[in-house]
């Protein structure tokens, strides 16, 4: 199996995920391009590109659901018709799609075109519905240690790539005690950091 990886992109994701479940794999380490949209250097011009066995895939969250399925081993995920398995569900794409998609426009308007100043309204409301999904995020979050009562699974890695990214824009602020304190608990696992290069 091998991974085509760049730091600080979802392909952390990925092998934070393969590190936990002590998925033997390689690493391609690529560099990232912001503006190489499918120009970058794996197969499938994207990042990350899993290869295992002839499969070519791409897309985090899939690609988290494939090695979940195929190497697993019913780790870090509750099985299908367990009663949370559902929710499992809605936190891997949530991470994405809701909870990403107004933070990938402050990110790519600040880090990468270096142009924010010149769409306030965008960017003031690109912030608020980033700091609406955290909210909901938060008051689901409850009590808990981690997203289900089943305990880590694969969807705190993936919400967790995102909350950095909300943290490091200035969005996930000490407004969401629950969002930091759970941040800092999964930056503590072993496979988080090991999964840093």
């Amino acid at each position: 199996m091998k991974l085509y990886f760049a730091p600080r992109t979802r392909s952390v994701r990925v092998r934070w995920l393969l590190i936990e479940l002590d998925v033997p794999h390689t690493l391609e380490i690529v560099p990232f391009d912001p503006n190489g949209m499918y120009g970058q250097a794996t197969p499938l011009g994207k990042l990350p590109v899993l290869e295992d066995e002839g499969l070519v895939i791409c897309e985090s969250g899939a690609i988290m659901e494939y090695i979940l399925e195929r190497h697993g081993g019913g780790k870090l995920a509750p099985p299908i018709g367990h009663r949370e398995r559902g929710t499992f569900l809605q936190w891997m794409h949530y991470a994405e799609s809701t909870l990403y998609s107004p933070l990938g426009i402050l990110i790519w308007h600040t880090l990468y075109r270096r142009n924010a100043d010149r769409f306030p309204e965008v960017m003031a409301d690109a912030r608020a519905r980033t700091r609406a999904g955290l909210k909901f995020l938060e008051s689901q979050l409850g009590e808990r240690s981690y997203l289900l009562d089943y305990g880590f699974s694969a969807a705190d890695i993936m919400t967790a790539f995102t909350l950095l990214a909300a943290r490091a824009l200035g969005v996930l602020d000490s407004g969401f005690p629950r969002l930091n304190d759970y941040l800092t608990r999964l930056e503590a696992r072993p496979a988080f950091t090991a999964a840093q290069i």
